[in-house]
């Protein structure tokens, strides 16, 4: 009997490039990415949405090409939004393309869409020969805020968001501003929880700057928009790379502050409540729950209340006060499935400060529900 332990270490090139027009036809950061990885082959997937909202988007892409020494696997459309995560039919999909286009993993794949439509053409890329290369080019605020940059992929399943996916860092994210302007007013805005999330655990100064240019951000003026956006896709980028733990082996979440409570809106909706108005009833519930448990002071959390108030974000859904046949708040099991998708021992971050958070093992049922009935009643005021 022997044992025999080897250590192997890893490293990740995590290249996001902020750009405009990727594929006018100055503009050479997308062939140079594609030239320096040295593939032969690509091939590219559009969300419907986006390729109806810029119609020229697909004559811009293959002129591009046209001018690159790649072998052009051509241009396909497909469905997004969070249907196609409720199963596996759309991977199906793009794994027979790629098979069917003859892609290796030196082969490069760009898939162009929101967050949804992302994670399952990502999920595809990092199956495909255990990982075909992937270019993400996300195209809605909350995508290129927060997603889009990040290393994950998933789908849903046995009711449960983001259960079967994959870590893989992508070969590149390009985060086009311009595509932006493919989404609509109300989802551009929404995806702005994201921002100010990462700011409230992550960055007081740029919480701060939100808080000056709320105006500006709710009108979505197009510098600021994209001022924030790079800024909130830079800290959870650098949050990823730097903060030991990219691959979430621990127990410890600091990205996902509000989402515990906002998974669990989506499955008890069956994603009818989008994941950004989501996690902002579920960034409000946990601000709140941090206030009434002492650790973050009542005029911070009324900062970060009028925040989410100005960008038009919710405060409440009723999924809230939904109850199961034992009299408990359905929400609640969220708290056992957000521990149960890291395993280890519950952890959510709570805030103490604005900009600086710290982990709870435990939350109060009964406190939990008396700050839902606060942003019940505040909620109606504003109504």
């Amino acid at each position: 009997m022997s044992r025999h332990d080897f250590e192997i270490p890893v490293v990740f090139s995590h290249r996001i490039v902020f750009t405009r027009h990727a594929f006018a036809a100055e503009n050479r950061e997308v062939a140079e990415l594609l030239a320096a990885g040295g593939g032969r082959k690509a091939l590219v997937w559009i969300e419907d949405a986006v390729a109806a909202a810029w119609p020229g988007l697909a004559a811009e892409i293959e002129a591009y090409f046209g001018n690159l020494d790649l072998t052009f696997r051509g241009i396909h459309l497909h469905p997004g939004g969070e249907a196609v995560k409720a199963d596996d039919s759309l991977v199906g999909q793009l794994w027979q393309m790629i098979d069917r286009c003859h892609l290796d993993r030196h082969s490069y794949i760009l898939a162009i869409g929101g967050g949804a439509f992302l994670d399952v053409a990502g999920f595809a890329a990092a199956t495909a020969h255990r990982g075909v290369r992937l270019v993400r080019f996300p195209t809605t605020t909350l995508a290129q805020a927060d997603s889009g940059v990040g290393v994950k992929c998933a789908i849903n399943a046995f009711g449960k968001k983001n259960w079967v996916g994959s870590f893989a860092v992508p070969f590149a994210v390009v985060n086009d501003l311009d595509l932006l302007g493919t989404q609509p007013p109300e989802t551009a805005r929404g995806g702005l929880i994201e921002a100010v999330k990462v700011a409230l655990v992550k960055d007081r100064a740029f919480f701060e700057w939100i808080e000056d240019n709320l105006a500006c951000l709710a009108a979505l003026a197009p510098e600021c928009l994209a001022e924030c956006v790079e800024r909130s896709g830079l800290l959870h980028a650098r949050h990823i790379a730097t903060g030991g733990d990219p691959f979430e082996t621990g127990s410890s979440r600091p990205l996902d502050f509000g989402h515990w409570a906002a998974h669990k809106l989506e499955a008890m909706t069956h994603y009818q409540l989008a994941h950004a108005p989501a996690v902002a009833v579920g960034v409000a519930l946990d601000t709140l729950y941090s206030v009434c448990s002492g650790r973050l002071a009542a005029d911070a959390g009324e900062r970060v209340i009028r925040v989410l108030e100005g960008l038009g974000l919710p405060l409440y859904h009723p999924g809230l006060d939904w109850t199961g046949s034992d009299g408990r708040r359905q929400v609640l099991a969220g708290l056992e499935e957000f521990r149960e998708h890291l395993g280890g021992e519950l952890t959510v971050l709570l805030l103490c400060d604005l900009g600086r958070g710290e982990n709870a093992h435990e939350l109060d049922p009964v406190l939990l529900g008396r700050c839902i009935d606060a942003l019940r009643d505040r909620a109606a005021v504003r109504a």
